[in-house]
């Protein structure tokens, strides 16, 4: 009922105000008069008094309560005194800055801290000055005191400042109505002798001290007054400083409550993160007015009595309210209804705290709808509804483009920054790759002259070298492929298989350097001393030590050091070798001075560095000449030049249809053969070798009939076997896929992966011998640079369960007549060296019977440019034996041990020859053999009387390879031919019970 009175009296002063406004704009002529409008002027605002000091008296009765100051004492001879119960401090503006993590002043605060001492210091002459001007309270001057004087509390007389401190609705509200600033209410309030408690309101504190207790909460920063019941003058006369007293009785609970929440609130707290962290509203706001579509009507009653309220205040307000409007005006807000109370809380939080401009969206927590509005504003598109939301739309549309121009821009910027770069460097690898590419050629280029140069030489002086003392230099070394190396286990062992090699130092004028593929132990080289019996020789492994007296050495065995470098590379000897600095450094001082030559094993392109780095020749062919004829279609077309027997067979097949094709023709121009194999040409041992044959063959039964009712001559005319041949074509794939089988499964263990290989690397389709009994047989010939060529060895092939898979060889062969296969080998030698092939050869021969003539046959079926393992077994058999092989006899001759009662005369006569036979087997595997070390092993030989006879110049020789793994031997029987029967029932049967290849 109050509240409303006073909103009437307040809308009538309104109404008065605005009547007088609208009459003195008003005029009337009548006769030429004026209407007198100044005593009615009069008359209004007499009225206006009146109802402006009704007005007042009505507020002065309803808040009852007065400001009275204290007494102005001696600062420095006075204490605080703080009273137990804290009053109700809002009718005192509050001047201490709110930043409540203040650290120091900042530049633009520096007239307000100036300002806050000033009003801190109430001695300062300055101070009543500020007071007056600030809040329009005058206070009295300040005089100072004596010690002894008497200290009362002073009755001040000027306007009221009070609070709406009936009914407390829990918020903090500095309340004066704006017709009472300037006016001086009635005496009779302002006498009343009250006696209180002098307290410092805002303690002085060193600027310093503010950091430090900016971190306290505002309820911390705030005073706490005591006052005692029947508090006399005698205790006010105690020291204490000057300040500001008002007369309050103690807050209740629930005005604390609710002091105490607004205090703490911190401007954070109203600039939410997410809706959710807009505050509620506790209570029902005192000083409610609505924004409509984002203006305020300054002259609706709710927002007057909210500006009448808080006139005090109205500067930290008015700022907050402009920015209320703006964001209410660009979001196009209808109706906002704002909370008085919570609009100047979060002003005056706002002017003294952190931020230099309104928060956004937190301005929203001051409106009673905040929800509502807060969802209208979130919505998206709805700035663009609002105030200058086209020119907003139309920034934001070309912040987008500009956006999106610069990023494409500087997308394609470096996209090509990048592409530029990746082809600079391209560019200069390619540069770098094929500046070193033409270095490379251009050395290989001279490395190539410098062989052929070197071969000439050898060629011309072949003869000389060969009755002269010489140096070979063994290099066994293995230069396939490098899948084919990789794919090899123990590729290291199997290059060092022809270690026999060393056996060439039976000549009296040759020395051998052995270059060995891995490190030996020293029991094998101390079995090789013992077996080769080189009296006054000294034999050596590649230690790092240089080695004395080498004049006087007849083997020295050596080891790259890169075997160390590169372990599990499988890298051959000779890239090895080149990779060895001071191993080529040891070979050309032991070779210095001396006649030497190479030989090498399979051709490699680093053969030729090897040879200009040492500056030696080589005995073989060029490794481009080499890897051209060393494959099964080279070995045909050499056979073909040559005019030897060959199987039947194409060479040179690379696609499917090509493999098919000629199969097809094969077998209708051969119907007598029974099996078809096919031949990788890089291929070696046996292993890149499949068959397949005729009898899984649906129509062959059927092409054999017309085979037979044509006859052999007939069936030559193609038009006959046309037929035929298409039925072929129609079957053969099915019948390759189902029955072609690898000779060597452990390689490839099905026909497609053996034919994707072969397709890939090329090979041959060859007839097998039409025959249940077929004898191969193995020729190493020499191909001597001058022209010659000399049959060093021949034996038939051993072969294990899979006929086509070699396990060793009998020495010499007796299944060709001598003179049948010499004129087979001197024709091959002669056809290798006019494609320029010199050096050691190998010719694979099959010989069988055949069935319609009853004649031998004897074809070439493989050639392989390089030093074979049953030549060094050979070389070995000859140094154990002292015999010779007389190939145009075909025997083995060993010369008969002399007895020591013989005479003188047939002493002095050569010595009588006997044929002896030998078995010889270059890899033989057994799986307990790396069980027992070698010496071990020899001794249970010779425990079992295994061994060899030196003065009978007969028995079993064994080949060392490796100390370590020791999985492998060579092995060599010889036995005199009446005891060729008891061979394998004597010496193989002891180590063959889990022998294998």
């Amino acid at each position: 009922m109050e509240d409303k009175l006073g909103e009437v009296l307040i809308q009538v002063q309104d109404d008065l105000r605005q009547l007088k406004c609208s009459l003195e704009k008003i005029t009337i002529n009548e006769s030429g008069a004026t209407l007198d409008v100044q005593a009615l002027d009069n008359a209004i605002r007499k009225t206006e008094s009146s109802i402006k000091k009704h007005a007042e008296d009505y507020q002065k009765t309803v808040n009852k309560q007065l400001l009275v100051l204290p007494s102005i004492e001696d600062v420095q001879k006075k204490k605080v005194q703080v009273p137990k119960w804290k009053p109700a401090l809002e009718s005192i503006p509050d001047v201490r800055p709110q930043r409540q993590d203040l650290l120091a002043v900042l530049p633009g605060e520096k007239h307000k801290s100036v300002t806050m001492r000033l009003l801190c210091n109430p001695t300062h002459p300055n101070n009543r000055a500020i007071m007056h001007e600030k809040f329009g309270i005058s206070l009295p001057v300040i005089h100072k005191r004596s010690i002894t004087a008497a200290k009362h509390p002073r009755r001040i007389v000027g306007p009221v400042v009070s609070l709406q401190a009936t009914k407390p609705k829990g918020r903090r509200s500095l309340a004066v109505p704006e017709e009472e600033k300037g006016t001086v209410p009635d005496k009779s309030f302002l006498h009343m002798s009250v006696h209180h408690k002098v307290v410092c309101l805002h303690p002085r504190e060193d600027s310093s001290k503010i950091g430090q207790f900016g971190s306290k909460s505002r309820n911390q920063k705030q005073l706490k007054l005591e006052t005692e019941p029947g508090s006399s003058c005698e205790r006010t006369s105690r020291e204490c400083s000057p300040c500001w007293t008002t007369i309050a009785p103690p807050p209740s609970a629930t005005s604390k409550n609710m002091d105490d929440r607004s205090v703490v609130q911190s401007t954070d707290s109203l600039i939410p993160e997410s809706p959710q962290s807009l505050p509620a509203p506790e209570n029902i706001s005192r000083y409610p007015f609505t924004i409509i579509k984002g203006w305020i009507n300054p002259m609706a009653t709710d927002f007057s009595h909210f500006k009448q309220s808080f006139i005090l205040s109205w500067s930290s307000v008015v700022n907050a309210l402009e920015a209320l409007e703006k964001l209410l005006r660009d979001y196009a807000v209808p109706l906002a209804k704002v909370s008085g109370e919570r609009l100047v809380e979060f002003g005056h939080v706002w002017n003294n705290g952190w931020k230099t401009a309104p928060p956004g969206i937190g301005l929203l927590s001051v409106l009673e709808n905040w929800e509502e509005v807060l969802s209208l504003v979130l919505r998206p598109g709805q700035r663009y509804k609002g105030e200058g939301g086209i020119s907003v739309a139309a920034i934001c549309i070309q912040s987008c483009w500009r956006r999106y121009s610069a990023r494409t821009a500087y997308l394609r910027h470096c996209r090509r920054k990048w592409a530029a770069g990746i082809i600079a460097i391209s560019w200069l690898m390619h540069t770098q790759m094929r500046r070193v590419r033409k270095a490379l050629q251009a050395r290989r280029f001279r490395q190539l002259e410098n062989y052929r140069s070197r071969a000439q030489h050898l060629a011309a002086n072949w003869k000389h070298i060969q009755s002269s003392k010489r140096t070979i230099i063994h290099i066994p070394s293995l230069g396939y492929s490098q899948s084919q190396r990789l794919s090899l286990r123990g590729f290291d062992i199997l290059q060092n298989t022809q270690i026999s090699r060393l056996c060439d130092i039976r000549g009296d004028n040759v020395q051998v350097i052995y270059v060995c593929p891995r490190h030996l132990g020293e029991d094998i080289l101390h079995y090789y001393s013992n077996l080769l019996k080189c009296d006054g020789a000294t034999y050596g492994a590649d230690t790092g030590t240089t080695q004395a007296s080498s004049c006087i050495r007849r083997f020295v065995i050596i080891t790259p050091e890169a075997v160390d470098y590169f372990p599990i590379h499988n890298m051959c000897l000779s890239t090895l070798l080149k990779y060895s600095p001071r191993t080529l450094k040891r070979i050309r001082h032991l070779i210095q001075g001396k006649q030497a030559y190479i030989v090498g094993g399979v051709a490699h392109v680093d053969d030729l560095a090897v040879a200009d780095e040492l500056g030696v020749p080589i005995l073989g062919p060029e490794p481009a000449v080499a890897q051209l004829y060393s494959t099964k279609s080279g070995g045909r077309r050499i056979f073909v030049g040559a005019e030897v027997d060959v199987s039947p067979g194409q060479g040179d097949i690379y696609s499917l249809n090509q493999l098919h094709e000629a199969l097809a023709e094969l077998m209708t121009q051969n119907m007598d053969v029974q099996r078809w194999l096919f031949k990788m040409d890089s291929d070696h041992s046996g292993r890149g070798t499949a068959y397949c044959d005729l009898c899984h063959l649906s129509c062959y039964n059927w092409a054999l009939q017309k085979y037979h009712s044509y006859g052999p001559e007939l069936w030559k005319t193609e038009w006959i076997r046309e037929s035929v041949l298409l039925r072929y074509l129609d079957e053969i794939p099915e019948w390759l896929t189902r029955y072609a089988q690898p000779a060597k499964p452990s390689c490839y263990p099905n026909w497609a992966c053996f034919l994707e290989t072969f397709l890939r690397q090329g090979g041959v389709v060859e007839a097998y011998p039409p025959s249940d009994s077929v004898t191969c047989l193995t020729v190493d010939l020499l191909l001597e640079p001058g022209g010659e060529v000399t049959m060093l060895s021949c034996g038939d092939q051993l072969h294990s369960s899979c006929h086509l898979e070699t396990i060793g060889s009998t020495v010499p062969q007796t299944s060709v007549n001598p003179e049948t296969l010499h004129s087979i080998c001197m024709r091959v030698g002669q056809a290798c060296l006019q494609h320029l092939i010199v050096g050691y050869v190998s010719v694979d021969l099959a010989t069988f019977v055949d069935h319609n003539t009853m004649e031998q046959k004897v074809w070439a079926i493989d050639l392989d440019l390089t030093y074979s393992d049953q030549l060094a077994m050979t070389q070995m058999l000859l140094m154990m034996t002292g015999g010779t092989l007389n190939w145009h006899a075909g025997c083995l001759e060993v010369p008969m041990p002399v007895r020591e009662k013989c005479c003188e005369h047939q002493i002095a006569a050569k010595p009588p020859v006997v044929h002896r036979y030998a078995v010889l087997g270059s890899r033989l595997c057994h799986s307990n053999l790396s069980m027992l070390y070698h010496s071990v092993f020899l001794k249970m030989c010779k425990a079992h009387g295994i061994g060899f006879n030196m003065k009978r110049k007969q028995g079993t020789v064994f080949a060392l390879y490796d100390s370590s793994e020791r999985c492998s031997i060579g092995l060599i029987l010889r036995r005199s031919p009446g005891s060729s029967g008891d061979l394998c029932s004597e010496s193989v049967s002891y180590s063959s019970g889990n022998l294998s290849l």
